[in-house]
Order: structure tokens, then sequence, then C-alpha cells
């Protein structure tokens, strides 16, 4: 059996948490420069039509008694740490898809049992760390996430096994994983609303509409996953940006904005003991239009002045000297957890030099 366990409003809840006077009224978690947006609603705050990912101005003007309050990731950090050290329990697998989600694999083939377990985890999580989880209990991920968005705010939902195509049948397509806005237009134009609908294609036509992958996207609609969790998923990458308020030029602004990226990314690196050799930016021009550049080192690092150096040249080789720059971000990728060698970034040996690619 399988729980999605999934913490409420994870950062407008640990602000609610912390302070007192915050809890009760319209919240919403977000930067204060002039492009910000909402990163978390409060509970309180979404009966008035904010949600995540809005403009922090258009949340305003929706709900103009909304407190705002700056996102806080090292207490994020802290408190997931806590949750997941709860999740793995009664667990066989811990399968974190972000810092307040998770899928756990019980140690279990009754839904009974299972739904026990979960309840015991909300409560744990309720009282040694003073936050709301919902979770959904199933035999499959997908349903089980499901489940956990319907139990939403603080519950719990559970699909017996063997009842998980009827469970899915009568909700929209897009519940589905893999169908955006995009694909639901489509397949209104060819009049499938339902997941029932979806689950009735024959073989030619799931090819038609999804290629080879057609199939597998039926399969799921039919209530027949058979990913498992997946602990110790591997960290690819590790990254910040940032959207500026006004758009910045080379110079000192935009150096000081990639050595505090720079310094937040080796933050997160040294924190997880994790290092990593292939260092990036993103640049995303006034006009839209995105770049990347990229660099290795032969020493895997952590060290905020090594990344930032080697971002820096990535930064030179981009050429921006007349393009305004609206976001800026750094990435370290080709992560590893191997002890690191006492080896200089700034070696004199030619084959310890950075290559750029």
């Amino acid at each position: 059996m399988i729980a999605h366990f999934d913490i409420d409003a994870f950062y407008a809840s640990v602000a609610q948490r912390d302070d007192a006077s915050l809890r009760g009224v319209p919240l919403a978690v977000a930067g204060s420069s002039r492009r910000a947006v909402v990163l978390t609603a409060s509970y309180e705050a979404r009966p008035f039509g904010v949600r995540s990912a809005m403009p922090l101005y258009r949340a305003r003007e929706l709900c103009p008694q909304l407190v705002v309050v700056p996102p806080n990731f090292t207490r994020y950090r802290e408190l997931s740490s806590a949750v997941f050290e709860i999740f793995s329990r009664h667990a066989t697998a811990v399968e974190g898809l972000s810092l307040d989600e998770a899928f756990v694999a019980f140690a279990c083939d009754d839904l009974e049992t299972a739904v026990a377990y979960a309840q015991d985890v909300r409560a744990w999580v309720r009282g040694e760390v003073g936050l709301t989880v919902s979770a959904g209990v199933a035999a499959q991920k997908m349903v089980a996430k499901i489940a956990s968005e319907a139990a939403k705010p603080d519950g719990l939902s559970a699909v017996p096994p063997g009842t998980e195509a009827e469970y899915l049948a009568p909700m929209p397509v897009g519940r589905l994983w893999g169908i955006g806005p995009k694909t639901q237009a489509r397949l209104a134009l060819e009049n499938i609303a339902t997941v029932r609908e979806l689950a009735e294609l024959s073989d030619e036509d799931a090819f038609r509409l999804f290629g080879r992958g057609g199939k597998s996207v039926r399969e799921l609609a039919r209530g027949n996953d058979t990913r498992i969790v997946e602990s110790d998923r591997e960290t690819r990458s590790v990254s910040a940006e940032e959207t500026f308020e006004f758009d910045l030029r080379m110079g000192s602004d935009l150096d000081a904005a990639l050595r505090e990226l720079a310094e937040d990314v080796a933050r997160r690196l040294s924190a997880h003991a994790l290092r990593g050799t292939t260092i990036g930016i993103k640049v995303r021009r006034s006009d839209r239009t995105t770049l990347v550049r990229q660099t290795t080192v032969a020493v895997p690092t952590d060290s905020a002045k090594t990344i930032y150096a080697a971002a820096l040249r990535c930064l030179e080789r981009a050429e921006l000297s007349q393009s305004a720059v609206r976001l800026l971000g750094v990435r370290v990728a080709s992560i590893t957890e191997e002890p690191l060698r006492q080896i200089s970034f700034f070696t004199d040996d030619p084959s310890d030099a950075p290559r750029t690619l």
C-alpha cells in the first residue's frame, strides 16, 4: 500500500506556526519585488481568489487585507526534515517530491492497516512539528496523489484496491498525470472530457492522440499504475534564480546578484553534503529570450567562491554588454556525495582547470 502525504499550504503554515498573530488571517508568502508572485496562500486567503503563482499585485487587489510575509527557506528545510523523519517511521520506502510532499510505501498489503499508519503519521506531524498533513492511501501512486488532493485541507482519503478505475472514471481528464491544459483542449476537440472516455480509447486512437505513450496514458486512466515508490532519488542539480524588480545590465548590480545566487546554491549543497562539477547560469533578457551557459570543474565543489568564479566566466561568455537582464540563475549539476579531494579550483595544474562546454 502507498500513501501520498502533502503538508497543507506549507510555506504559509510555517509562518502561522511560528507567529501566532498570523493565524486565522489571509496570508501570502511572497517576495518584495515589483514582479513578485505568491508562493503560497493560506486557506484564509483562498476564498478571495488568492492562489499560488499569482502576481502579488493581483492578490492584493483581490484581498486588500492580505498579510504578506517573505519566504524563509532555511526554516522550510528544517521543518521538512522533521516531517520526513516521521514519514519514514512505518515506511519501507520514502520518495520525496518536494520539501512538503512525498510518497510513502507501507509494510502492509491491506487498506485498513495502511490507513491506520497514515493516521498515525498525520497525528505525529501535528503533535511534534505543529503542521497539518493531508493524505491519500491507495495501492497505486497516481491514485494516492489524487486522493490526497481530494482530502485537502487536513484530511485523509482512501481508495480500496480494485476500485481505482471506478474512482477515476467520472473525473476530468486533467486530474491524470501528464494531462495539462493544452492536452485537455486537444482532447476536448475529440469530445473526451472525462477519465472514463480516455480509458475507452482504442489502441489506434490512443496512438493517434498520444503517440507511443498512448497506451500508458490509457492504462493510467483505467487505474493501472505499476510505478513503485523509489527511495533516495538522486539529486540531479541544485539551482537558484531571481527575477529582478528592474532589468539589470552588466556591472556591479548584476555581479552582486550573481554572487548572492552562488552563495545560496553553495549553502544548499553544503547542507545536504553534496558537491557538483557542472556549473552554469541561466539568463533571461528583457526581450524574454533565454540563454544558458555552463562550464565544468575537475573537482566536485560546494564552495561559494568556486561556484561564483565559474558562473562569472559563464556570464562573461554570454556577451550581455548590450542587453538588459530580467532574470538570472545559477545551477550546479553532476552532483556527487563522494569525499572531497584537496585540490584548489585555481590550481596551476592545467588538467584541473575549468573546462568550458
